[in-house]
C-alpha cells in the first residue's frame, strides 16, 4: 500500500508537467518565387519604360524619341483628330440605344409561345451573328445597287412614295444601321439570358396580381434581370466602341479614319497610331468606370456586401496607415475641446 502511495506521489508533477501546453515556434511560409517573379516583372517595366521614353530613333536624318512622343503631343488634340473622336462617340451611342432597343424586343419574341415568332427571332440572330460586321457594313453601305429607289405604298400594290436610297443611307447612316443591327444579335442573348435567371414565381405572382404580361416584364422580371444583363451590357459597349473604327473603310471620318488621313499626309503613322489608341484608352476607361458605379446600383438589396469605391478604398486606407490616438490622448483632445 505504501509503495502505491509513493508511486502515485511521484507520478504527479510528471502528469501536470505534461498537461501544459508546448510552446510552438511559428516559422513563416518563404515564398522565393515570388521575389523572383517581382524582381523580372521589375526588370521588365524598367525596359519598357526605357525604350518608350528614352530610346532614341536610328532613322537617318531623324533624331528624338524613338516613338516621336512631339509628334503624338502635336497631334492628339488636333480639330481632325477631336472630329473623329466625336463621331466615334455618336455612332457607339446610336448603335448601342437601338441595339438594346433591338436586343429586348428579340428576347421577348425568343421567348414566346408563338413558333413564329420565336422562329423569326431566332432567325435574326443566326444571321446577323453568322457574318462578319465588316462585310454588313460594305454591305449596307452599298445596298443602293439592289434597290436603288424605295417605294412605300400597299403591299403588293402600287406605290404611293419613292424616296433615292443614296440620299437615305449616307456613309454613316449605313455604319450606323449596320453596327445597330449586329449589336441587336448579340444583346438579345444576353437580355434572354438575364429574364432566364429571374425565378418564373415573380412573373407567376405578378399575373395573380392581375398585371399584364408586359406590365410584368417591365416591373418585375426585368429590374431583378438586370444585375445579369448590365456586365455583359458594359463589356459589349467597350467592345462596341472599339468596333467603330471598322466604319473607316467606308471613308466615314471617325477617330481612326481622322488618323489614316493625317498621317497618310505626314507619313507619321505609327505616332498617329499611337494617338488613335491614347484616345481609344480614355474612352474605354470613362466606360468603364460608368459601368463599374451602374453595377454598384443594381446590386443594392442583393445579399452580398457591396465592394467599395476606389475613394471609399482609398479613405480606408488612410485611416489604416493613420497613427492610433491612445485612451489619455483622446481625454486631453476632449478636455482641450472643453
Amino acid at each position: 500500500m505504501s509503495e502505491e502511495s509513493e508511486s502515485t506521489t511521484h507520478d504527479a508533477p510528471v502528469t501536470g508537467a505534461s498537461s501544459r501546453p508546448v510552446s510552438i515556434k511559428a516559422v513563416p511560409v518563404r515564398h522565393p518565387w515570388r521575389w523572383v517573379g517581382s524582381l523580372v516583372l521589375l526588370v521588365l517595366g524598367a525596359m519598357l519604360v526605357n525604350t518608350l521614353v528614352f530610346s532614341q530613333t536610328q532613322q537617318p536624318h531623324q533624331s528624338g524619341s524613338r516613338f516621336g512622343w512631339n509628334i503624338v503631343g502635336t497631334y492628339l488634340f488636333s480639330s481632325q483628330v477631336l472630329h473623329g473622336v466625336v463621331i466615334t462617340i455618336e455612332l457607339t451611342v446610336i448603335s448601342m440605344v437601338a441595339g438594346i432597343l433591338i436586343g429586348v424586343l428579340l428576347a421577348v419574341m425568343r421567348l414566346s409561345k408563338s413558333r413564329l415568332i420565336s422562329s423569326v427571332a431566332w432567325g435574326y440572330i443566326w444571321f446577323f451573328r453568322g457574318t462578319p460586321v465588316l462585310v454588313q457594313i460594305i454591305f449596307w453601305f452599298n445596298i443602293a445597287a439592289l434597290y436603288p429607289v424605295l417605294r412605300l405604298g400597299i403591299p403588293f400594290g402600287p406605290s404611293l412614295y419613292t424616296v433615292d436610297v443614296n440620299s437615305i443611307l449616307t456613309p454613316i447612316v449605313a455604319g450606323a444601321l449596320a453596327l445597330s443591327l449586329n449589336e441587336g444579335a448579340y444583346m438579345s442573348e444576353i437580355v434572354r439570358a438575364g429574364i432566364i435567371s429571374v425565378d418564373e414565381g415573380q412573373a407567376e405572382a405578378a399575373h395573380s396580381l392581375g398585371m399584364s404580361r408586359l406590365s410584368a416584364l417591365r416591373l418585375i422580371v426585368l429590374p431583378q434581370a438586370m444585375r445579369l444583363i448590365i456586365p455583359p451590357t458594359g463589356n459589349e459597349t467597350i467592345s462596341m466602341l472599339k468596333t467603330t473604327s471598322l466604319v473607316s473603310v467606308v471613308a466615314i471620318s471617325d477617330l481612326l479614319q481622322a488618323t489614316n488621313s493625317i498621317s497618310a499626309q505626314n507619313y507619321d503613322v505609327i505616332q498617329l497610331l499611337i494617338v488613335a489608341s491614347l484616345w481609344y484608352l480614355a474612352m474605354t476607361t470613362v466606360l468603364s468606370i460608368g459601368q463599374y458605379y451602374l453595377e454598384r446600383h443594381y446590386a443594392r438589396g442583393s445579399t452580398r456586401e457591396l465592394p467599395l469605391t476606389p475613394m471609399q478604398q482609398l479613405k480606408r486606407n488612410i485611416r489604416h496607415f493613420k497613427p492610433a490616438v491612445t485612451p489619455r490622448e483622446e481625454r486631453m483632445i476632449g478636455a482641450d475641446h472643453e
